[in-house]
């Protein structure tokens, strides 16, 4: 699926059985973000530093990786291709000479029981879904097997990468989804997803033939970003109220064998008055875990079958 979406710049590195997806910031400046992490084996980086309670405000992107821990990697080269660009934290100050910090926090996923093991995101990977992000213009999102989602699974089917929006309480809400889980997106009693009954059954059969990949580790990690104008805390609410979409799209969901991992941003500029009024977002955490849902449906509907796991696609009574 391909949705335009202009409250945030995707860009991916797909290498075939891996990848990454960058989250840039429009703004030079960053964004606001924040973190929440319900699985029992995350893998990620400056997420410390998204607590509300710490000094950092604002990032200048955010990383999904594919290739488990050594993924991570992807990050250096981000934040180096967010330094060539002058983007990046002013360690003198707004305007004086010196250095620049780009702040990038980072998950991964594991897949590296897909294709070849020994073949994970590096540096330039993430340098390279830095400059597609900022050199694409931003405008459309590809869904499916792409970018971090290209070695996914999603219990015995493939997942991927996949994107929703919506509207709450006057603003845009969308979410950039890695589908990555131990859990099962289908139920085996209907053939139904469990995150949109509305899609064709699959043949029940054939999917209770099927075998994952083993070792049972994996994750779901994704970005819950929002025009609406909100503080580190609220964001920090919106990314725990986002993980509702999980498990409703999920079963289980995180698990000790998940890393699941959801990060909020706001793409509202520096300084700009937060969000006062609780129902308002209460509106935008509800609607949050609504579009974490939904791409969870998209990554998983838009796969294709490869390397030995089939696709929801390749099975689905249409």
């Amino acid at each position: 699926m391909r949705i335009d979406a202009p409250s945030a710049i995707t860009g991916h590195t797909s290498l075939g059985d891996t990848g990454v997806t960058a989250l840039v910031a429009a703004d030079p400046d960053g964004m606001a973000a924040a973190v929440d992490v319900r699985g029992g084996g995350p893998g990620t980086r400056e997420t410390d530093l998204l607590e509300p309670h710490n000094t950092v405000e604002r990032v200048h992107a955010i990383l999904l990786c594919g290739g488990s821990a050594f993924g991570l990697a992807a990050a250096d080269g981000a934040m180096a291709e967010l330094e060539r660009r002058g983007r990046g934290f002013p360690v003198f100050g707004e305007g004086a000479p010196g250095p620049r910090v780009p702040i990038v926090p980072a998950a991964v996923i594991f897949d590296l029981v897909v294709g070849d093991p020994a073949h994970r995101p590096t540096a330039a990977d993430g340098a390279a879904a830095v400059a597609a992000a900022l050199d694409g213009g931003g405008g459309l999102v590809e869904s499916g097997s792409v970018g971090a989602g290209c070695g996914a699974t999603a219990g015995v089917l493939r997942g991927g990468f996949g994107h929703a929006r919506a509207r709450a309480a006057g603003y845009t809400v969308e979410a950039f989804v890695v589908a990555n889980p131990v859990g099962s997106v289908v139920d085996p009693a209907t053939g139904l997803l469990y995150g949109d009954p509305a899609q064709p059954a699959v043949d029940l059969e054939a999917f209770a033939q099927l075998e994952r990949p083993t070792p049972k580790l994996n994750t779901t990690i994704g970005v819950i970003a929002t025009d609406a104008p909100l503080t580190k805390a609220q964001l920090k609410r919106v990314a725990m109220t986002g993980h509702d979409g999980i498990a409703r799209a999920v079963r289980p969901a995180h698990s000790p064998l998940d890393g699941d991992t959801l990060f909020a941003v706001s793409t509202a500029p520096a300084g700009a008055a937060p969000v006062r009024d609780v129902e308002a977002l209460a509106q935008l955490g509800q609607v949050g875990a609504g579009v974490i849902q939904a791409a969870i449906v998209d990554a998983v509907v838009s796969a294709e079958s490869a390397y030995g796991v089939t696709a929801w696609r390749d099975i689905a009574i249409v």
